[in-house]
């Protein structure tokens, strides 16, 4: 008689207890058995990008089943640190638990009647307490703990480059306001040019990083995420070079047996095409305001 298929669960204990079969020698599964956390950790970077770009398109569904799997990450990770003797699943949620429970004093401890302001002051002060102790763990660990420490080298380059340079203003080190940044801006595309017209096409590279670290500047400094910035930026791009690819299809042709001066016209039709919708975005939110 055939076995029957385990059936799934909505119970956190069933998903460990699979993870833990997985992770079984013998007779869990190969692949699984093999993995450390330097070789998921990419996986884990992966599925939470994909939880972002389930946020982006507002697909719930889809976003239901990335948390699934970024959970799976956690429980991954959580995993092999208790085959390690290092701590397990419940260590985790215990840590965030507390976390959660110190830094919002105003509902579970005696600061009540806070305002939003207030809240987050109190939030700051809470977060900058925590970060002195655990650089004073690293410290007496490492020897040594700078300005810039804690930032994880894993982080996308964009968002480790505005954490980086939040800490730097934090003691100073900062331009004054955007137009400065934005003057920066402007002295490093001279500099690429002036590498571009030597051949200097290594130097050239460097420039370009210097100019993206600027840029990134400018985004901290108007209160803009760089990385939601570019992920909207790209959708933009999609959706445009898409439209693009629709209009030549109607014509009987590819990308490939168009002109740039085409593309570039069809180009501008899509956008053309997009600003009266965001308009009447627009519009309608202002009516639900």
């Amino acid at each position: 008689m055939p076995m029957k298929p385990p059936r799934p669960s909505r119970d956190i204990k069933r998903l460990l207890q699979i993870m833990a079969a997985l992770r079984t020698p013998k007779t869990g599964c190969p692949w699984d058995l093999e993995q450390n956390f330097a070789t998921i950790a990419p996986y884990t970077l992966e599925e939470a990008y994909e939880v972002a770009d389930a946020i982006a398109r507002e697909n719930l569904a889809d976003l239901r089943e990335e948390l699934g799997d970024l959970l799976l990450q956690v429980v991954f990770h959580a995993r092999m640190a208790e085959e390690d003797g290092a701590f397990d699943f419940g260590d985790v949620v215990e840590a965030i638990t507390a976390k959660l429970l110190r830094r919002h004093p105003h509902v579970f401890g005696n600061a009540k009647g806070l305002n939003a302001k207030a809240v987050e002051g109190l939030w700051e002060r809470i977060k900058s307490e925590e970060k002195r102790q655990k650089a004073a763990r690293s410290k007496s660990a490492n020897g040594s703990a700078g300005a810039l420490a804690g930032v994880p080298v894993g982080l996308p380059a964009l968002t480790r480059a505005l954490k980086l340079q939040q800490k730097a203003g934090k003691v100073g080190f900062d331009w004054n306001n955007p137009l400065t940044v934005l003057a920066k801006i402007r002295e490093e595309t001279d500099e690429i040019r002036t590498e571009i017209a030597s051949g200097g096409r290594r130097k050239a590279a460097a420039e370009v990083g210097d100019l993206l670290f600027a840029v990134v500047n400018l985004a901290r400094h108007l209160n803009i995420d760089p990385e939601a910035a570019v992920r909207s930026t790209n959708l933009k791009f999609e959706r445009r070079f898409s439209a693009i690819e629709r209009a030549l299809a109607r014509r009987g042709k590819t990308p490939k047996d168009s002109s740039l001066q085409e593309m570039d016209a069809l180009w501008n039709a899509a956008k053309r095409t997009e600003r009266p919708a965001l308009a009447r975005g627009k519009t309608r939110a202002s009516r639900r305001r």
